[in-house]
């Protein structure tokens, strides 16, 4: 089927009568506990016919309603990034965008670290259970925005971006890359995990094309005493020094 390309942002509701249970589970990371609240039975919601229309119509997918391993992945490595040592404005907090948060796993690890968090998604559900799911674990120093990542906003810049799992198709690496490059401040980083989906070669060859320094790392993550899945952390830098703009 051909799909009209969007020419400006596409914004998605998962429907309330999509979900018909809500369950809570604790999401062990690092030793630290994460109550994190989602639907049941994320299955099935595509058996609603609004989020069918909207898959016929953009491909959209609810991803959001799972936990995923490379969410694991990103939490793990920021309860143990040496934040201390990330270069600030005076006693100024950093401020992360999650990109695609989901249930907001990643950002909420990035509360506890100490964090201020900016939770993006383009299913305003999503944002509605991230939002829910801070306050679950006692966090406040966050805001949410919806965000199409196939088009970011102009005006923002955050020395700290967070992405886990994006890179699942071939078509999210030239609009995900776009935006890192466009929202990262000068000087700042994008951590990103991926379980070693088949398009990570074109992301490795889009960053290098756009000048834009990474290093990757092994990184393993899961459930205590379940599956592990193995996957790479990227750490993306932006290499501008303070005032001066990719052209």
């Amino acid at each position: 089927m051909n799909r009209e390309s969007p020419t400006g942002p596409v914004f998605m509701e998962t429907p309330a009568s999509a979900i018909s249970t809500i369950g809570r589970e604790i999401v062990i990371v690092d030793r630290k506990e994460i109550l994190i609240e989602r639907p049941t039975d994320s299955d099935k919601l595509l058996d609603d016919p609004t989020i069918r229309e909207a898959n016929l119509k953009d491909d959209y997918m609810p991803y959001w309603a799972d936990i995923w391993p490379a969410a694991r992945m990103m939490a793990k490595a920021i309860m143990r990034e040496p934040w201390e040592k990330f270069p600030r404005q005076g006693t100024d907090k950093i401020e992360a965008l999650e990109i695609g948060c989901g249930l907001g796993l990643a950002g909420i690890a990035a509360l506890l670290r100490g964090l201020r968090v900016v939770f993006s998604d383009y299913d305003l559900t999503a944002l509605r259970f991230a939002e829910r799911n801070a306050k679950l674990n006692g966090l406040t120093d966050f805001r949410t925005m919806p965000l199409d990542w196939r088009f970011p906003p102009d005006g923002l810049r955050f020395s700290l971006i967070i992405a886990a799992d994006l890179t699942y198709e071939m078509r999210n690496i030239d609009p995900l890359v776009a935006l890192i490059k466009k929202l990262l401040a000068p000087g700042g980083l994008c951590l990103l995990t991926d379980p070693d989906r088949s398009p990570a070669p074109n992301l490795h060859a889009r960053l290098k094309d756009e000048g834009m320094p990474y290093t990757t790392e092994f990184i393993r993550a899961g459930e205590p005493g379940g599956v592990r899945t193995k996957g790479t952390l990227y750490r993306i830098r932006d290499w501008r020094p303070e005032g001066v703009e990719r052209p």
